[in-house]
């Protein structure tokens, strides 16, 4: 069965969204990303997916503090993107709590800094491969890197998951790039790859779990009430996602 992982994005300590990485999109949901980090964790929810907007802009972390605090409920395994472009920025985000760090800009800028990473901390790095037009974005989805994604996945060894992401699809509720994910599994069938970008619906979740995908990330359309916290936890207590 397929994992979903909810999706809290941080911009000055508020739940945000923004649609196809644009920032003058942004959006404020409202509410303590904590509580909605703890309502998640009560229908049911074992991981969910932060990113600091901010961070990613800055290339260094901002909201720290909100991880520390979604952290110190000690109710879910907490991924973390968003600003870690150093050591002393990595280190910081284990400091504050989190048991995944996503790895996006500097796997794309400095791929030998990011091997490194994966060779002392395995697992506990996610390749964030955020694709605009073929092509793996960064800088908070400012720039252009001009990589492939494939070639991309191929140049680091002992990766074990990535988070790929349609950035035309996201925030926009128009469905993921599901051709995208059945090629990444044929040719990447080791790699557990994370749907991201686009879920609209129960539906959506379905095909991807149909598709023997391992985890997918669900946003907006959580925030629009799309998906409700119900729909989730009736799913996961079945052990499957009924039409």
């Amino acid at each position: 069965m397929i994992e979903i992982i909810p999706a809290i994005d941080i911009i000055e300590g508020k739940c945000t969204r923004l649609s196809q990485g644009d920032y003058a999109t942004q959006k404020n949901y409202g509410g303590d990303p904590a509580e909605w980090a703890r309502a998640f964790a009560g229908c049911g929810i074992r991981r969910l997916h932060l990113v600091d907007l901010e961070g990613a802009k800055a290339s260094t972390p901002q909201n720290l503090r909100t991880l520390e605090k979604i952290a110190g409920l000690g109710l879910l395994k907490l991924e973390w993107g968003g600003g870690i472009k150093d050591d002393d920025a990595l280190a910081s985000v284990w400091n504050a709590g989190a048991d995944w760090a996503i790895i996006g800009s500097i796997a794309a800028k400095e791929p030998g800094r990011m091997q490194g990473w994966l060779q002392t901390y395995g697992s506990r790095i996610i390749l964030g491969a955020d694709i605009r037009n073929g092509k793996v974005a960064v800088s908070g989805w400012l720039e252009d890197s001009g990589i492939g994604l494939d070639s991309l996945i191929e140049s680091f060894k002992g990766l074990e998951q990535a988070i790929v992401t349609d950035i035309s699809r996201d925030g926009m509720l128009q469905g993921p790039a599901f051709d995208l994910y059945k090629g990444l599994q044929t040719r990447f069938p080791a790699l557990k790859t994370i749907v991201s970008g686009g879920v609209s619906s129960m539906d959506d979740i379905r095909r991807a779990d149909s598709m023997g995908l391992p985890g997918i990330i669900v946003g907006k359309a959580i925030y629009e009430n799309r998906i409700t916290l119900n729909d989730i936890s009736l799913c996961l207590q079945k052990g499957s996602f009924p039409a």
